[in-house]
């Protein structure tokens, strides 16, 4: 990114130390530092989180999730007309979706700060501010996208997916959803939870940084938290956990598979849930 910003340093200088001593935002050079790291968001040249080596870590920049902070700080109120449709906030909506090669259907809507990449799809459906959605992409009616949502290339979230925003602590890993993946339908995907590449969810899997993710394809039961390896088919499930007064069925999730080579990358939920004998 610094070689494509060449005031990239002074951004991040300024920021940081805004968000340590508030009353910086009464400067103007202040506020004109944090509209450009938002314009930047909102085009792309800018990430809150981005990938590194194949297997290593996220790199997530803390100080740019600091400038939506602030952003929202230094923004007042103020009522937009788009339409027939009134809305009274802070941060205005993303616009000329012809240009950047972007099909939104009424009444989706993405917040300016937030990048939607050439070829993605938004059905109705909502995006906050400094997510990232892939080309190829399809946001399916009700799903919503958390902010700082890191959502890869042609990934499908289906009706009613809620992918969980991360704004606070600013050094939190957002969710990340990698290329290739297929999210099934009312699934949840919140805290910081990774899926990798071409992942598939079934529908009503619930995810959070604590979620048991149990891979049952073993002789023994393998337990993941917190990321989902690459092409796995996850559903549902529970396990039994004693408490004084009894044993109950506590929620889990349960890798059950892996997306066969044959499958592609573009198929169907219910294909790829098929493939392994589960109901859909």
């Amino acid at each position: 990114m610094a070689a494509e910003i060449p005031e990239l340093d002074s951004l991040r200088q300024r920021i940081t130390r805004c968000y340590e001593d508030r009353s910086l935002l009464q400067q103007d050079a202040t506020i004109a530092a944090i509209a450009r790291v938002i314009a930047l968001l909102d085009n792309g040249q800018l990430r809150v989180a981005e990938p590194g080596e194949p297997g290593a870590p996220w790199t997530v920049h803390a100080w740019i999730k600091q400038a939506i902070l602030l952003y929202f700080g230094s923004q007042k109120l103020e009522t937009m007309q788009v339409g027939p449709y009134e809305y009274h906030d802070k941060i205005p909506l993303k616009r000329n979706y012809a240009a950047a090669g972007v099909r939104v259907v009424p009444p989706a809507t993405a917040r300016y700060g937030a990048f939607i990449e050439s070829g993605a799809v938004l059905m109705p459906s909502y995006v906050n501010v400094g997510a990232r959605v892939g080309g190829g992409t399809m946001v399916d009616t009700w799903a919503t996208v958390g902010s700082c949502a890191q959502i890869g290339r042609n990934v499908h979230l289906s009706g009613g997916v809620g992918i969980g925003g991360v704004l606070e602590p600013p050094g939190a890993t957002p969710v990340i959803v990698e290329d290739g993946c297929f999210v099934g339908s009312r699934a949840i995907v919140v805290e910081g939870v990774h899926l990798e590449p071409e992942v598939v969810l079934g529908a009503n899997v619930t995810l959070t940084a604590s979620t048991p993710i149990i891979d049952v394809t073993g002789a023994e039961p393998v337990t993941h938290k917190g990321r989902v390896p690459a092409r796995s088919v996850v559903v549902p499930g529970t396990r039994t956990k004693s408490f004084p007064a009894g044993e109950f069925q506590l929620a889990c999730a349960l890798i059950i598979g892996q997306r066969k080579a044959s499958t592609d990358k573009r198929t169907s939920l219910n294909d790829a849930l098929r493939d392994f004998a589960v109901p859909v």
